[in-house]
C-alpha cells in the first residue's frame, strides 16, 4: 500500500537535489580553474626560462621570420600602397689586395722562407738549344709545408725567345693537386693530418698561419679540406668495406653529449669507431 509523501519532504527532497546538482557543477568548475592554473604556471615557467635561463636551456628559433608569442605585425601595407621595384645585379670580378703574390690571393710576409726552384725550359736541353735565349721569367707560388713550418714554393720557369723566329714559349708550371690553386700537396695533407689526426681544427691552423706570416682565408682552408675529401672519398670506402669484411671488428665507445634533456641537461650519446 503506498502512503502520500507529505509536503514538506518534497520540498527537502528537491532541495537535497539541487544541492547535489550544485555540487557536482562547483567541482567541475573547481576542476577547470585548477588546470587552468597549471597552464599558466607552465606558461610562467616558460617564460622566466627565456628570459633568465642558461644558453642551453633556451628555445632555439628554426625559423627567425615567425613572430613570437604576443607579436604583432607594423606597417602592414595594402597591396594598393605596395610597389614592384626590378633590382639587377652585375656580376665584377673579385678584387684582390696590392698585397697579393698571384691571382689566386696568396699573400705572406717577408719572414715568410721561400724555396727557389728553377725550372729549365727543355728547349735550352734539346740539340737546338743553341737557337734558343732566355729573355725573362715568370714565376708560379705554391705554399708547402715542412715539418713544423710553413715554406712558399716559388718556381721560375724560363721564357725563352726563338732567335730565328723570334717566338716566345714559357716552361709550364707544375700540375698542382687542385687547378689554379696556390695550395701545394704537401699543404693539403699537412691540413688534413692536424686536423684529423691531431684535432687541430681549422680556425687555430688559421691562428698558425697569420702567426707565421701567411694571411690565407678560412673559407679557403674549408674549400680545400672540402675538396680533398672527395678525392678521399674511394679510399674511405674500401677501408669501410675491408673493416666490414674482417671477422672481428674492435669498436672504442666514445661518450658525448647530445641532445636536450629536462632542467636543461644534455642527453648522453655514444660513439662507436671502428
Amino acid at each position: 500500500m503506498n502512503l502520500p509523501i507529505p509536503a514538506n519532504q518534497i520540498s527537502h527532497l528537491q532541495l537535497l537535489q539541487q544541492s547535489q546538482v550544485l555540487l557536482q557543477e562547483q567541482k567541475s568548475t573547481t576542476k577547470l580553474l585548477k588546470q587552468e592554473i597549471e597552464s599558466l604556471k607552465h606558461q610562467l615557467a616558460w617564460f622566466k626560462q627565456q628570459v633568465f635561463g642558461e644558453k642551453s636551456e633556451k628555445r632555439l628559433i628554426e625559423n627567425p621570420d615567425q613572430l613570437a608569442l604576443g607579436e604583432i605585425l607594423k606597417n602592414i601595407e595594402s597591396p594598393e600602397q605596395s610597389e614592384t621595384e626590378t633590382i639587377t645585379y652585375k656580376r665584377r670580378k673579385k678584387q684582390r689586395n696590392d698585397d697579393c703574390v698571384t691571382d689566386q690571393g696568396l699573400r705572406f710576409t717577408d719572414e715568410v722562407p721561400v724555396e727557389l726552384i728553377h725550372i729549365p725550359a727543355p728547349e735550352l736541353q734539346g740539340e737546338n738549344a743553341d737557337q734558343y735565349e732566355v729573355i725573362d721569367y715568370k714565376y708560379t707560388h705554391r705554399l708547402a709545408q715542412r715539418p713544423g713550418s710553413y715554406v712558399v714554393l716559388k718556381y721560375q720557369r724560363d721564357v725563352v725567345r726563338h732567335k730565328q723566329d723570334q717566338t716566345l714559349s714559357t716552361t709550364p708550371a707544375p700540375s698542382g693537386l687542385f687547378d689554379r690553386s696556390f695550395a701545394d700537396v704537401s699543404f693539403i695533407a699537412g691540413m688534413l693530418v692536424e686536423k684529423y689526426r691531431y684535432h687541430l681544427p681549422l680556425y687555430r691552423q688559421h691562428q698558425r698561419l697569420e702567426a707565421s706570416g701567411i694571411t690565407v682565408s678560412r673559407g679557403t682552408l674549408t674549400q680545400l679540406e672540402q675538396r680533398a675529401a672527395q678525392l678521399l672519398e674511394p679510399i674511405a670506402k674500401e677501408s669501410l668495406n675491408s673493416c666490414l669484411e674482417s671477422h672481428t671488428l674492435a669498436l672504442d665507445e666514445t661518450p658525448a653529449k647530445a641532445g636536450l634533456k629536462s632542467k636543461g641537461k644534455m642527453k648522453k650519446g655514444y660513439f662507436w669507431c671502428f
